[in-house]
């Protein structure tokens, strides 16, 4: 991990896995081709404001990582109008997903980057974000495929340094191992903290948490998430 002028890590990540499953729609390719552009983040010069990505006056500005189909997202995004947020995806179908929500709801306060998040972060000024979520990210759980999870020593420095103090970092996932794999980097994290003190505050979602198609599909296969919530000191 090599240091950067602007205090930021270079996070060396090569992404893994499939970009595209099945084939695309009309309207979902229109999309691509139209409003992504739009809500695509420039990450060619450095970003001097997080706030100032947004058209709109947002108050404080949020990460999500991973968006799958993009569900959670837009359902924080209607509901919280004063934050501005930012997804991650390089899945060409989830993408196309979200931008069809965003625009049938036409939605003003997302903006978007498809590829790896670490290039977000390695963007963002130091206490950009008020909260980032990571929901069900891929656990690879052949040992040897295990160094390719997102939660990683350099990844919670990155995310460490663009958080505000007190940031939430919000994790869920329905794979017990990957559970213990983010909580042993945590605990050896110097900025991050879980403050959980019984077992309902890794089991029970947080408030308005918005239920996704995985996650239904997960526990009708009998898997039971855990929700994990990690504060910047």
């Amino acid at each position: 991990m090599n240091e950067t002028s602007g205090g930021a890590t270079h996070l060396a990540r090569r992404l893994y896995g499939r970009s595209k499953g099945k084939a695309l729609r009309a309207g979902q390719t229109r999309l691509l081709q139209e409003l992504l552009p739009r809500l695509t983040l420039d990450l060619s010069a450095p970003c001097p404001s997080p706030q100032s990505l947004f058209p709109t006056s947002v108050e404080e500005v949020f990460l999500e990582i991973g968006f799958g189909g993009g569900e959670h997202l837009v359902a924080a995004a209607a509901a919280r109008p004063d934050v501005g947020f930012i997804g991650c995806e390089p899945f060409v179908n989830g993408m196309a997903k979200l931008l069809a929500r965003i625009d049938a709801q036409g939605l003003a306060n997302i903006r978007l980057h498809q590829g790896d998040a670490a290039e977000v972060l390695r963007f963002l000024p130091p206490a950009s974000l008020g909260r980032v979520f990571l929901f069900y990210p891929d656990p690879w759980p052949k040992r040897r495929h295990r160094k390719r999870r997102f939660v990683s020593k350099e990844t919670l420095a990155e995310l460490a340094r663009v958080m505000t103090p007190g940031a939430q970092l919000r994790f869920a996932t329905d794979i017990d191992d990957y559970a213990g794999w983010a909580l042993a980097r945590i605990r050896q994290a110097a900025d991050l903290a879980w403050e959980a003190e019984t077992s309902a505050d890794w089991l029970t979602p947080w408030e308005g948490w918005t239920r996704t198609k995985y996650e239904a599909k997960a526990m009708a296969a009998g898997r039971k998430p855990v929700y994990l919530t990690f504060v910047k000191r």
